[in-house]
């Protein structure tokens, strides 16, 4: 029995087919993408975002490349299904016209990441932000121990998200908060954390992937590592791989390139997409 495809399962599977269509014409030359209907109409763009760059700032540059290069509306809807740190990289999915209408079902999607943690010292910010501070002796901590506190995590776990996030307290950014030297109490939520493979140890770094459910902040996993092994421990390094069967590799930070143009390319600006 065949079983009905939801909304946006229909959509992800077109949204697969545009990248096809696009990756085969991209190796022709001056291939015309797409065209202002088709993003008027919708279209999802996987942008490989780059570091210390806003989500806010991706996406804006976007949008003022498509409407200059596509005479678009000045009303014309983009939007992002997901906001990336500055200090992450990877995955950004931007959808366009009518498909900013599926961004809170692809925001429901699981995320998988690569992370990057330091033990034995921690930020304020839980990442490299801020500079590192309470520096503690990780000398006794073997890889065994490690491993042991890391399947910890795994399941449905309680977390407070980071101050320095953006959050809403009272209609202020935490962030805006923290910076002003304003005290923040954040509010634990549940969520869930799927996996946590391909672990390497190479201290004071731990490496892995980590899937995760919507919501869950890989910042304040890094810091709740830390305090489960009694010496800190804060992000150095986020990638965002996935979020649900959309995957980085279809993904391009060279669209956000002063030089790339969405209409007419040659075989030379087509390769290597990455």
């Amino acid at each position: 029995m065949y079983r009905a495809l939801s909304r946006l399962e229909t959509l992800i599977t077109l949204s697969n087919f545009n990248i096809k269509f696009v990756t085969q014409n991209q190796r022709t030359r001056n291939p015309k993408l797409m065209t202002a209907e088709d993003l008027l109409s919708g279209q999802t763009i996987l942008l490989d975002k780059p570091l210390d760059w806003t989500s806010f700032q991706a996406v804006n540059k976007l949008k003022y490349k498509l409407k200059r290069e596509f005479n678009l509306p000045k009303k014309f809807k983009i939007g992002h299904a997901g906001t990336l740190d500055p200090r992450a990289t990877g995955l950004l999915i931007v959808c366009t016209g009518k498909f900013t209408k599926i961004i809170p079902e692809i925001q429901d999607a699981p995320k998988e990441y690569f992370a990057e943690i330091k033990i034995g010292a921690q930020t304020e910010s839980y990442d490299t932000e801020k500079p590192e501070i309470l520096h503690q002796d990780f000398s006794h901590i073997t890889e065994e121990i490690i491993k042991e506190t890391l399947a910890k995590f795994v399941g449905e776990i309680e977390q407070k998200p980071p101050v320095f996030s953006a959050i809403k307290i009272d209609g202020n950014r935490a962030y805006d908060l923290a910076r002003a030297g304003k005290e923040v109490e954040m509010k634990s939520r549940k969520t869930t954390i799927h996996y946590l493979e391909n672990i390497e140890i190479e201290l004071p770094f731990v490496r892995f992937t980590v899937g995760c459910s919507k919501g869950t902040y890989i910042r304040s996993l890094a810091h709740d590592i830390g305090q489960e092994l009694r010496v800190g421990a804060y992000l150095t390094n986020l990638r965002r791989t996935k979020i649900g069967d959309y995957s980085i590799e279809k993904a391009s930070s060279k669209y956000l390139e002063n030089d790339f143009s969405f209409i007419e390319k040659n075989e030379n600006s087509a390769q290597n997409l990455d």
